[in-house]
């Protein structure tokens, strides 16, 4: 079967739309995915235990806290900076409070400026790392604990940060499957 001009046109222009919408669907996760393994953009790394090394020098950490438009929470760090040894074990908290009279679930998203520090900022646990339900009126505080790698003082563009700032954004997910029949046996 042989296409005519039109008729290739059209499916050219389908062809160039379905691979956009495609690469649109695909952007976020493979973006995530790059942003994790390579620390681009802020994004930091997972540690099982603090660092072997601590240095003589030190490095303040700031802390930010927001949530996404819609997101019913009030958010935001307990301190807004602490100065610690690089290598030194860091504890922060934050602190999240529901208004409303229902439960609502979240998730945070995070990253770290500048985003060349990324890749040196390890966290050993967080708050980050699994949803958080809190039911009407409650509030919590949501600890983070993390350590700036030594390797930071040995990296070319790293090694002259003097601060760091770690960033959350929580926004609201569906709640878990038993956190909603509970809500609807109560209503």
């Amino acid at each position: 079967m042989k296409l005519d001009p039109k008729q290739k046109t059209v499916f050219g222009a389908l062809g160039v739309i379905v691979f956009m919408g495609a690469m649109a669907w695909a952007s976020v996760p493979l973006y995530s995915w790059f942003c994790r393994v390579t620390g681009y953009g802020g994004t930091t790394n997972v540690a099982e235990a603090g660092s072997d090394e601590v240095l003589d020098r030190t490095i303040k950490v700031r802390f930010d806290g927001t949530t996404e438009k819609g997101m019913p929470w009030e958010f935001k760090p307990a301190q807004r900076e602490i100065e610690l040894k690089i290598g030194e074990t860091g504890l922060a908290f934050y602190e999240a409070y529901n208004p409303t009279d229902h439960a609502v679930a979240g998730q945070a998203s995070y990253n770290v400026a500048p985003f060349y520090a990324g890749e040196f900022f390890s966290k050993i646990d967080c708050f980050c790392f699994t949803e958080q339900v809190l039911q009407p009126g409650e509030r919590v505080q949501m600890p983070v604990s993390f350590y700036v790698d030594p390797a930071l003082v040995e990296d070319r563009d790293a090694k002259y940060v003097k601060h760091i700032t770690l960033s959350y954004t929580f926004y609201e997910i569906d709640l878990p499957d038993e956190e909603r029949q509970a809500q609807l046996s109560t209503n």
